[in-house]
């Protein structure tokens, strides 16, 4: 069985108020990206691949390891374009998609949420929070079956008043994902390519899809200012 995690850090995060890409912003004195990393790595992964787009070269400086493969996202046009850009992380058994800038994570998380793959097909994690807004809304069926994930920019106002978010952080089979991402389009308001959308598309084709939501919503937190 083998495992590969994928960190998404292509972006520029133009709220941060420097020129300096978002991922390589420091907290407890290391960048963001670096903290991440060392979750990844503590799950011991046969490969982490990691995707930069924005500041690529100081990216890569940063983060360059013999256990880190590196992409670039030279044009972002959304999170499933994102992991499309590490292709090869998809032929794995089991894939992990995390965020450069989402640095609280525990390695105990991660862990469950690989366990929960042998019930699943994707796993993804979910929070409940008092304030929802920018995050995607996870929709779930009158049985409380997670159906989908409906975008801030995409929602109805019935849509807007629900608590529970995504996190954007999943677990999946890796040819599962694969197909997944090849299916994604990007009909909707920011005509990005949403990760997210995987989730509909599973449940669609009548695949097991399973929502852990966190006990410490703070693990998910993730940063947009200084």
């Amino acid at each position: 069985m083998t495992v590969a995690t994928i960190i998404l850090a292509a972006g520029h995060g133009t709220r941060m108020g420097n020129n300096a890409p978002k991922v390589l912003q420091d907290l407890a004195g290391q960048p963001l990206v670096l903290h991440v990393l060392t979750v990844a790595r503590a799950l011991a992964p046969d490969a982490v691949h990691l995707v930069c787009g924005c500041g690529a070269v100081q990216v890569r400086k940063t983060v360059q390891a013999d256990d880190v493969i590196i992409h670039e996202q030279a044009e972002q046009l959304g999170t499933a374009h994102a992991v499309a850009c590490a292709d090869a992380a998809l032929d794995a058994d089991e894939v992990l998609v995390l965020y450069g800038d989402v640095p609280l994570l525990q390695s105990g998380t991660l862990c469950s949420l690989l366990a929960d793959l042998a019930q699943a097909d994707l796993v993804m994690a979910t929070a409940c929070v008092d304030d929802p807004y920018g995050y995607g809304r996870i929709i779930r069926d009158d049985r409380g079956q997670v159906v989908g994930i409906v975008e801030q920019s995409d929602a109805s106002s019935d849509e807007l008043a629900i608590k529970e978010i995504s996190t954007g952080i999943i677990a999946a089979r890796g040819p599962v994902l694969r197909d997944l991402i090849g299916r994604v389009g990007n009909d909707n308001a920011q005509q990005e390519y949403y990760l997210t959308d995987c989730i509909g598309l599973a449940v669609a084709a009548g695949l097991r899809v399973k929502a852990s939501v966190l006990e410490d919503v703070e693990e998910a937190m993730g940063v947009n200012t200084r």
